[in-house]
């Protein structure tokens, strides 16, 4: 499964870079990085006959860990923007189980060294409608198409068990932003939706400073949160972030 999965990173960063391209009347490409923190990650696989286990509460987090984000951003009009995001994520655990678990096709047994990860990428191509457009407000809905590409894989010695999962899942997304002063705002935006047998949400709240008309640099939270619940797997976890960023436009 990971050539594939390997195949589309490429191909899609290629599609990035081809909108930045082709969007040379007014584009913006956004960075972002600083850290991030497991606040909670429970997993059952099979999620019908696994056994439940916490890689936060069973094992300790090797945290805080590095991020980083990437997102180009087509500017079609005041109203209209369309964007492409690569958004990377992984988070170690270690430490010992206090029980045997069921996971996968395997036993985890209980008081032997365990390292475990968290691997969750995400790639997402949105397309949104600004309906408040002002020198002050901007408020703007629309749809996301993700794509997640997720691990767990759990070691120990002579016994390494893993899970991956791929899919791709639709998500509503929203941006605000409130211009405060000439040089600062504060901006919220994010995806986010849940049903019966999941939900996802990628949430940032910031302030934001205006360094110059193309550049701008901002500092806030983002919490990552969501799962699903089926019979093949259950897996529910959170992240915090603390967040650096920066906005380029063209």
């Amino acid at each position: 499964m990971r050539p594939p999965i390997r195949s589309f990173s490429k191909t899609f960063l290629a599609s990035t870079l081809l909108l930045c391209a082709s969007a040379r009347a007014d584009f913006s490409l956004d960075f972002e990085t600083g850290a991030v923190w497991s606040g909670k990650n429970d997993v059952r696989i099979p999620g019908d006959s696994g056994d439940m286990f916490s890689l936060t509460d069973d094992l300790k987090a090797d945290q805080p860990a590095a991020f980083f984000r990437a997102r180009a951003t087509w500017h079609i009009n005041d109203r209209h923007d369309v964007s492409a995001l690569y958004a990377p994520l992984s988070m170690d655990y270690s430490g010992t189980f206090n029980r045997s678990i069921d996971f996968r096709a395997g036993v985890l047994n209980p008081g032997v060294p365990t390292q475990a990860r968290f691997r969750f990428d995400s790639y997402r191509l949105t397309y949104r409608y600004n309906f408040i457009k002002t020198d002050k407000i901007t408020f703007g809905l629309g749809l996301t198409a993700k794509m997640r590409d997720a691990e767990i894989s759990v070691s120990q010695p002579g016994n390494n068990l893993y899970d991956d999962n791929t899919g791709f899942v639709p998500l509503i997304n929203f941006r605000f932003a409130w211009q405060i002063t000439d040089d600062f705002s504060l901006l919220a935006e994010g995806d986010a939706l849940a049903s019966s047998r999941g939900r996802a949400e990628d949430v940032m709240a910031a302030i934001q400073w205006q360094a110059t008309d193309n550049l701008a640099f901002r500092l806030g939270y983002r919490i990552l949160e969501g799962g699903s619940d089926s019979d093949d797997v259950y897996s529910f976890s959170l992240f915090h972030y603390a967040v650096v960023g920066a906005t380029i436009r063209f």
